[in-house]
């Protein structure tokens, strides 16, 4: 029997996503967005909605991170044998790139859900005999080099994801696009309509763009224009060629570039934020569009620690099929609370001494901070004065943990990594603090369920949603973060967590660090060293009022109801 056999019979939505975290082995995300589609696909999974993935097999990763001596990112090749974990389908379908046809091949992952529904997940490939050398490099590296690499894969994933949905057989009734990258789907729609109508006007070809609407919707992540793909139209012309006619591509996806963002707005029934906030500035970004809400969520049982996790299911029975019942766990008593918590600071305190020389105290709140390096997260925030956290370190202890990695090409986010690692170097013998390398799904339930406090610290509004906070909360973690993404939803302050300066009003890097360091001295460690039931108190509060709703549970009920039944 075909692998595909329990699949094929029933109507889907095809889910489109560059990168999908499907489990640590299988190299296929970089970070937050990946993580996202995967947590999106397994409640999909356990919800029985009838979902297929689409993405790139990257062969090779996106990388392996090595810290050197001097405090330096390096990246390696981190490479995965799709052989072990998925099933290689027979079809292969051609897509037009540079003159050439390039031929797409597709293996098979299934995720199955808690009641044991299963969510087929198609990785797309070009790594094979019939492809000249350069065309197999297409699907090895998630983000390679350069602008034409870029393009190339985003034809495989968009128009080679239409075609190979189609020639294994699949009915597909809606196409979800998470960011633009796939948004060349929508294009290959509209050829495939205007070619089934056989009549032009005036030598112009006719589009059924409300067809090609009523089939797609759009996710974006981005809240600042420098993070939408674009193109130049010269680069278009050399690769993609004249598959869609150059005046209608333009009015669809812009006048001087191909903006991916763009093209999915103008081909998109549906188009999401993933926060309110998000929502509004998405809106103020592209005016015209309507965009709605949709706050991102977590999974609950991928972000539960073991002895979380156990706890619930002796006091909060059906958690992990609905999520919304940790509503409940303010119930739990305090003792058990904190024990299942000790528990988790022990595995990561275990986990910091495996990994370096450095022993953390488990008697020492710990604070953690980790994703991607880069300007704008202001992973250095909390150095802004190191003589007064020396200060503040020597009234009350605190260790902290970092991870994260930067993009190869940017240059200011691997500089960040270093001067982490020179206040690290500052600050030895003063305050106990790891860097860990390579930062990966295993890891991060790891730090993020082991730690007192998860810190974020945007620029806003740049943060579209955010979603390590939400893993903590799941683990009674206290969230102290800026105002922004899903934080000025899930804030209660001195309930839930603690804000970093206000929503209200604009603040500079130097009056946020202030409202850090104003906190951290005044309000988290005394409450930690000096009332531990309240403590505890807000522990319950971050699992009954947070965990309860930001999981991908309701955020995939919301799109069931919203956005795929419409």
């Amino acid at each position: 029997m075909s692998p595909l056999e329990p699949f094929i019979h029933t109507p889907r939505i095809a889910y489109f996503s560059m990168e999908i975290a499907l489990r640590e082995e299988i190299h296929t995300y970089s970070g937050g967005l990946g993580v996202l589609a995967g947590d999106t696909l397994r409640s999909g999974a356990d919800l029985e909605v009838p979902l297929i993935g689409v993405t790139l097999i990257s062969r090779f990763g996106y990388f392996r991170q090595e810290i050197n001596a001097a405090g330096r990112q390096v990246e390696h090749p981190d490479p995965w044998q799709p052989e072990a974990w998925t099933v290689p389908l027979l079809a292969r379908v051609a897509v037009p790139i540079a003159g050439r046809n390039v031929w797409v091949q597709a293996w098979l992952y299934v995720l199955k859900g808690g009641t044991g529904f299963e969510v087929p997940v198609i990785l797309l490939d070009t790594d094979f005999d019939d492809n000249m050398a350069l065309d197999r490099e297409i699907t090895h590296f998630l983000y390679g080099d350069g602008e034409d690499y870029r393009l190339k894969q985003e034809i495989v994933l968009g128009i080679g994801g239409v075609r190979i949905l189609q020639a294994l057989g699949f009915t597909i009734h809606t196409y979800h696009m998470n960011e633009g990258h796939s948004a060349l789907l929508s294009l290959d729609l509209l050829w495939r309509f205007e070619r089934n109508r056989h009549y032009v006007r005036e030598n112009e070809p006719i589009y059924d763009l409300a067809k090609v609407r009523d089939l797609c919707l759009f996710t974006t992540h981005t809240p600042v224009q420098a993070g939408h793909d674009q193109f130049s139209y010269e680069l278009v012309n050399q690769i993609l060629g004249d598959y869609i006619d150059n005046k209608t591509l333009r009015s669809l996806a812009g006048e001087d570039k191909l903006n991916m963002t763009c093209l999915a707005l103008n081909l998109s029934g549906y188009i999401n934020g993933v926060a309110k906030r998000h929502a509004e500035v998405a809106t103020h970004m592209f005016p015209g569009y309507s965009v709605h809400a949709v706050t991102n969520g977590v999974h609950p049982q991928m972000w539960t620690s073991a002895p979380f996790a156990r706890l619930y299911d002796a006091h909060v029975p059906s958690w992990r099929h609905e999520p919304e019942l940790l509503v409940r766990a303010d119930q739990i008593p305090n003792s058990a609370i904190w024990a299942a918590h000790c528990e988790a600071k022990q595995t990561l305190i275990n986990y910091l001494r495996s990994q370096s020389s450095v022993a953390f105290d488990p008697e020492i709140p710990i604070i953690g901070f980790a994703r991607r390096m880069t300007s704008y997260k202001r992973p250095d925030l909390l150095f802004s004065d190191l003589s007064r956290l020396l200060k503040i370190a020597a009234g009350q202890p605190f260790q902290i943990v970092l991870a994260g990695k930067a993009h190869p090409h940017d240059e200011a986010g691997k500089a960040l990594i270093e001067l982490l690692h020179n206040h690290i170097r500052d600050l030895l013998g003063h305050i106990k603090i790891i860097f860990l390398p390579n930062y990966n799904l295993s890891m991060a339930l790891t730090l993020i369920a082991g730690s007192d406090v998860w810190l974020n610290t945007p620029q806003r509004p740049r943060e579209a949603s955010g979603t390590s906070g939400m893993k903590g909360v799941f683990n009674g973690v206290l969230n102290l973060s800026v105002m922004d993404g899903w934080w000025i939803e899930g804030c209660i302050e001195g309930v839930t967590g603690w804000a970093i300066g206000s929503v209200a009003t604009a603040s500079t890097d130097e009056q946020d660090s202030q409202s850090l360091y104003e906190l951290f001295e005044h309000t988290v460690l005394p409450l930690y060293y000096q009332n531990r039931d309240g403590w505890i108190q807000m522990m319950k509060g971050a699992i009954s009022k947070n965990a309860y709703y930001f999981n991908s549970h309701r955020m995939m009920r919301r799109y069931a109801t919203e956005a795929y039944i419409r």
